[in-house]
């Protein structure tokens, strides 16, 4: 199968609401982009709702959808979680949080009502928010003689690099490029014809 640079998440945070018999669902669904990330924000968010009974979430991370993990926080085992990160499945949504948060109303809602209450809350919060498509990027550090300058800026005008300010330093110059990842063969294949270029890669983005 051929590697894919493009994938869906959300723009911005969103939420979601569901009763049922009294309990509350509050669902937040938060773009994230590392684990790192993900732990600072569910931290944050037990601390401001720190009287609830449950914070359940899911995530998912990076292009390919391997990276995820879902919690029932004290629920039934998955009545939370899973149903969770069905609707973040559903959207086929990376890079993406959802925690629902629930406060209890005294009457227990049974395995069938929880699941489609934390079920119903997190679509709630995903239907809030505008999904996105972005892609995978890499950058790169190009150092090269300034004679050469005319062909790296044709490369990289033809290939929709994207580049910083150049800097100079004596008779070489150097410049920092970003570009889709599926086009890093290419675009390194022809950048590295030009006599004396020099390229280092700096990160996947």
């Amino acid at each position: 199968m051929l590697f894919s640079d493009t994938y869906r998440t959300i723009e911005s945070e969103a939420h979601g609401l569901f009763r049922d018999r009294g309990s509350r669902f509050i669902a937040i669904a938060i773009p994230v982009s590392s684990q790192e990330e993900i732990k600072s924000r569910l931290a944050g968010l037990r601390r401001e709702y720190h009287d609830a009974r449950h914070h359940c979430f899911a995530w998912m991370l990076a292009p390919d959808r391997q990276a995820w993990r879902i919690s029932d926080d004290g629920e039934p085992s998955g009545t939370a979680g899973k149903p969770i990160l069905g609707q973040i499945n559903s959207r086929e949504l990376t890079n993406v949080l959802v925690v629902v948060i629930r406060y209890f109303g005294g009457t227990l809602l049974g395995v069938s009502g929880l699941i489609n209450a934390y079920r119903t809350a997190a679509a709630d919060a995903l239907n809030n928010a505008r999904v996105v498509e972005k892609h995978v990027c890499q950058r790169w550090s190009v150092t090269f003689p300034y004679i050469a300058m005319n062909d790296v800026m044709k490369v990289l005008r033809d290939e929709d690099c994207r580049q910083s300010e150049h800097a100079y330093s004596g008779s070489d110059v150097t410049v920092e490029i970003l570009f889709r990842a599926s086009a890093s063969q290419q675009i390194t294949g022809r950048l590295g014809k030009i006599a004396a270029l020099q390229m280092k890669w700096l990160s996947t983005e």
